[in-house]
């Protein structure tokens, strides 16, 4: 579980197939990773991948072939930049919102444009999830979370604050560009609700 608050940027240094699949190895970067664990979880652009193996600059992932057709996390290329979260303690404070690491859809960037100090941005995303986004919900964008402020029938708008665009990839993020998005956990499981009681079940 993580919270949409990106700890650190790192890089991908390798993109490595291995039998269909993919072993990731990527630069931790600004990321704290000292007292990392094998086996513990860390969100690399919002989707959460197991430590395999570590060193003090590096860690790498496997990446099945599920996980690369539905993020776009087999996009990415040596040298690309990525949004980093550890995985949330029980005692850590919530300042995000409850975010899985469970891609449910890649979006893309519309339109980036300048909003007092901060950006507007307008992202497309997949007509599958457009049930799940709300005008003031939350989203989580390459790992962001994020507060939708407009919605339209294929596209949301959210405001970018300075720390933000300072603090993660979203600056030289180009108009363009893929991005995973995560709905809210609580719309996902009000539907599933609404379902079962519409079955009966």
């Amino acid at each position: 579980m993580f919270t949409g608050l990106i700890q650190g940027t790192g890089y991908i240094v390798a993109s490595e197939r291995r039998g269909g699949d993919v072993r990731l190895r990527v630069a931790v970067g600004t990321l704290p990773f000292a007292d990392v664990t094998p086996g513990e979880s860390v969100a690399v652009n919002g989707v959460c991948l197991t430590v395999a193996a570590f060193d003090r600059q590096n860690f790498d992932s496997d990446v099945s072939r599920e996980t690369l057709d539905v993020t776009t996390l087999g996009q990415l290329r040596e040298g690309a930049a990525v949004n980093l979260e550890r995985a949330l303690r029980a005692s850590d404070r919530l300042g995000g919102h409850w975010v899985q690491g469970h891609v449910d859809g890649i979006g893309s960037l519309v339109d980036r444009a300048g909003d007092a100090r901060g950006e507007r941005w307008r992202l497309r995303m997949p007509r599958g999830i457009a049930r799940f986004i709300a005008a003031k919900g939350s989203i989580t964008v390459d790992g962001v979370s994020l507060t939708v402020n407009d919605i339209g029938e294929n596209w949301f708008e959210v405001m970018v604050v300075p720390h933000t665009l300072a603090q993660t990839s979203f600056g030289q993020m180009p108009v363009g560009a893929a991005v995973n998005l995560e709905v809210d956990l609580v719309a996902r499981y009000v539907e599933r609700l609404l379902i079962a009681r519409d079955a009966g079940e």
